[in-house]
């Protein structure tokens, strides 16, 4: 824009706008502002902007800009009487300044960086403080400076908080106020290492609980000199402090020594206080502050008063108020603020507030818990590892403790032992045991195996005795025998004390020693059934049947088979009778029996299987009936698992056999021996095997594939889906569900079953023998047989 004027033009403004003069004085300023005609300057020397209209301007117009110095007359406007500046001149921008400088140079420190004015985007950041601030002392006093970044001699250096530098004041000629100017850096502080303790790590950064002050400081794990993954919480560390972004931050953190950061100073000195308010609320729940807790404590200016924490505990036992406790006092270095640690509680405490205190012994133990046998209740009761008053006790079954009960906060109707202290071992006796001695019998062995029933009595012992001429009977358990190598057993005689349960005032046999074996105790009898880790003997009269598990048998259970003969002695254990230190006897030993071979081999009829067979029946013993038509007035032969030419071949009723007569030699007694089913035989082929069992394609009901075992495959052959094999159908007496039994594996070089039962016949001494009643003769009717020799044949010629 440029502007043109005129004689006539300026004189007619001046002429209407000017009233008068001003006494001639001329005056500097900065033009602030211009418009399309007129413009506005700010006065160097007062607090003044006047208006000036381009007539007045004595240059030319289109090299005038704001900012350009000017030397001007001041005067007033006729219309409105308002100041006005006229002959306005430009002038050297040197000529004017705004403010007054001090020549003088001050020493400082920088307290706030300046920011620049634009940022880095080149925005004007406006509304935003970009001011620094530098602080000096001048008469005892401290002053602080605002400063620019314009105000700095060397644009190059950026000053930080901390820096000393030198500048100097410039007082503002219009409003009085004060700045610093012309500031140089003198000295650049070393960033001073701080010390803390890592107190949060997150997924990429952390806080430090710094040492020098009350406060937590973040760091970013870029700056932490090392393998984060080596930093843990509670790491002391050392770290330098930057401002960045108006925050301070930790920069080159470093790992210190454990134990290099002190936060506060424990005094030496025990002193004796009492729990005024304990951590937990009523609700058992902790408190919002983390010192919640307060103890009081008597010193010479008075009762005094300190807070603790839940770190502040020996342990994590239950305090309770009026609780009397020792502690130490610590004093935190950065605030000076007082707080309690180290407290215990003192065992005077029980006595002076009168808590009732109960005795027990641990009865078992969990991973962080366990639960206490009480002495004056019928309960065992629950407890935290945690309410050990001495934290440092290795907690054992059986230990004697002494607690405190109280009801659980978190469950109504439950009870807990709490501010639990360990006693000296044999403190606490659950009995109250009297003095004289009984002699009684053992009625029932303690159970040596594990039993489903909830009942403790099934699994103790028990002893009949004679009290004041009745029979009483009383329980023990295997701890409570003397001698454990020498255990009592059934019918042995023993002497023992009892015990009364303070509880429940139960009586039980203590001190349990054998004075008289039972030695006709001794029994023996056949390998009558073998399962998977139990079995039964039949005993010598072939009457009855025991039980016996696999740990009783003094040797190797897998060399023991059917029909073995065997010694034992008779236990009661959960009620029934068992057999206990089993050995095997040479064959023969027991029950010998003579064939009656004059009666020859019998033909007869299954009319009663054995109970192995049948569990429904009462009576133990098979019997079999002479002659294969049902007569009652037949003659009849019990018969046991030794009178079965297959051990394993479960005969069922109505099956047709053959067998002998043998008599018992001790007794005379004649039984069936060497009884063989005469059952018609079924080849098929074996669809599946699963492990010890397996299918055959032979449907016998419903037009399901016939089950076996594989303890029914004959010599142990290998048996795989697709053989042929021959079996009996049997059918079980207590299911009704039919099984294949005496499985024997078909092959191609297989002998006649004729020559297998000869074989067999050969191999087995108590089998029917063949007795030769003529010799074959020859030709020639001689003994020798076809020995005559033979005339060697000879081609005609």
């Amino acid at each position: 824009m440029s502007f043109h004027q005129g004689p006539n033009n300026v004189n007619s403004y001046s002429l209407q706008t000017t009233s008068t003069t001003s006494n001639g004085v001329r005056e500097t300023g900065l033009i602030d502002k211009l418009q399309h005609s007129y413009g506005f300057i700010n006065c160097c020397d007062r607090e003044a902007r006047l208006f000036f209209h381009f007539s007045e301007y004595n240059g030319n117009l289109d090299t005038m800009k704001t900012g350009d110095a000017v030397e001007f007359q001041m005067s007033y406007d006729r219309r409105t009487g308002k100041p006005i500046a006229i002959a306005v001149v430009k002038v050297d921008q040197s000529m004017i300044s705004t403010e007054t400088v001090n020549g003088e140079k001050c020493n400082g420190i920088i307290v706030q960086e300046a920011k620049p004015t634009k940022a880095k985007n080149g925005t004007v950041q406006n509304g935003q403080d970009t001011m620094g601030r530098v602080t000096y002392e001048h008469s005892g006093e401290c002053f602080f400076l605002p400063y620019t970044v314009d105000d700095i001699c060397d644009s190059l250096i950026k000053l930080k908080a901390g820096d000393h530098v030198h500048f100097t004041i410039a007082t503002d000629k219009r409003t009085g106020q004060v700045r610093a100017r012309q500031l140089d850096l003198v000295e650049s502080p070393t960033n001073k290492k701080q010390q803390g303790v890592v107190c949060s790590m997150k997924e990429s950064f952390g806080f430090i609980e710094r040492s020098d002050v009350v406060r937590e400081i973040f760091f970013h794990y870029s700056e932490f000199n090392g393998n984060i993954n080596d930093l843990i919480l509670g790491d002391d560390v050392d770290f330098c402090v930057q401002n960045r972004n108006g925050k301070e931050v930790a920069i080159e953190v470093s790992r210190l020594p454990e134990g290099t950061v002190i936060f506060e100073d424990v005094s030496v000195n025990r002193i004796k206080g009492k729990v005024l308010k304990e951590l937990k609320n009523p609700n058992n729940r902790r408190l919002s502050d983390p010192l919640g807790g307060r103890l009081i404590y008597e010193t010479p200016k008075g009762t005094m008063e300190v807070p603790y924490g839940d770190k502040d505990q020996v342990g994590e036992y239950t305090l309770m108020q009026g609780d009397f406790v020792e502690f130490n006092v610590a004093t935190d270095r950065r605030d000076k603020l007082q707080r309690a640690t180290n407290i215990s509680l003192l065992e005077e405490t029980f006595q002076k507030v009168g808590e009732q205190r109960e005795s027990g012994l641990v009865a078992s133990l969990k991973e962080g818990y366990g639960f206490i046998q009480c002495v004056d209740r019928d309960v065992r009761m629950f407890f935290h590892y945690s309410e050990l008053l001495d934290p440092t006790h290795v907690i054992k079954v059986q230990d004697d403790m002494e607690f405190t009960v109280i009801q659980d906060p978190s469950s109504p109707n439950r009870h807990i032992a709490i501010r639990i202290k360990p006693l000296i071992k044999g403190s606490v006796s659950l009995l109250t045991i009297h003095p004289q001695k009984y002699i009684g019998t053992v009625e029932k062995e303690p159970s040596t195996h594990k039993t489903q029933s909830k009942s403790k009595d099934s699994e103790n012992g028990s002893i009949v005795y004679d009290y004041d001429g009745a029979i009483q009977k009383i329980y023990y358990s295997s701890k409570d025998v003397l001698d454990a190598k020498n255990s009592p057993r059934y019918g042995d005689k023993v002497e023992f004390s009892i015990a009364e349960q303070k509880r429940n005032g139960v009586k039980v046999a203590i001190d349990v020693r054998v004075v008289l074996r039972n030695i006709t105790g001794r029994c023996q009898g056949f390998i009558a059934t073998l399962k998977d880790n139990y079995g039964f003997i039949e005993n010598a009269e072939h009457d009855k049947e025991v039980f016996f598990h696999y740990s009783s048998y003094d040797g190797d259970i897998g060399e023991l088979e059917l029909g073995d003969e065997v010694e034992y002695v008779l236990a009661r254990k959960s009620s029934k009778l068992s057999a206990e230190n089993i050995y095997k006897l040479n064959k023969g030993t027991v029950a010998p029996v003579e064939i009656q071979r004059e009666l020859g081999q019998l033909q007869g009829r299954i009319i009663r299987p054995m109970r192995i067979v049948n569990p429904d029946q009462d009576e133990y013993s098979g019997l079999v009936q002479v002659g294969e038509e049902l007569n009652n007035e037949a003659i009849c032969y019990p018969y046991g698992i030794t009178s079965l030419a297959d051990k394993r071949d479960f005969l069922q009723k109505g099956d047709l056999v053959k067998f002998q007569v043998a008599a018992v030699k001790d007794c005379g007694k004649l039984r069936a021996v060497n009884i063989a089913a005469s059952r018609k035989y079924i080849r098929a082929t074996v669809d599946s095997v699963k492990g010890q069992f397996g299918f055959i394609n032979y449907e016998v009901e419903d037009g399901k594939k016939l089950f076996f075992h594989m303890t029914e495959v004959h010599d142990g052959a290998g048996i795989t889906p697709g053989n042929e094999v021959e079996f009996v159908v049997v059918q079980n007496q207590r299911n009704g569900k039919y099984s294949a039994c005496s499985l024997r594996k078909i092959t191609e070089s297989r002998r006649p079953e004729r020559l297998i039962s000869r074989l067999k016949s050969m191999s087995d001494e108590s089998a029917p023998r063949i007795v030769v009643i003529r010799q074959p003769k020859g030709p020639d009717d001689t003994s020798k047989g076809f020995c005559m020799p033979r005339p060697i044949w000879k081609a005609p010629t």
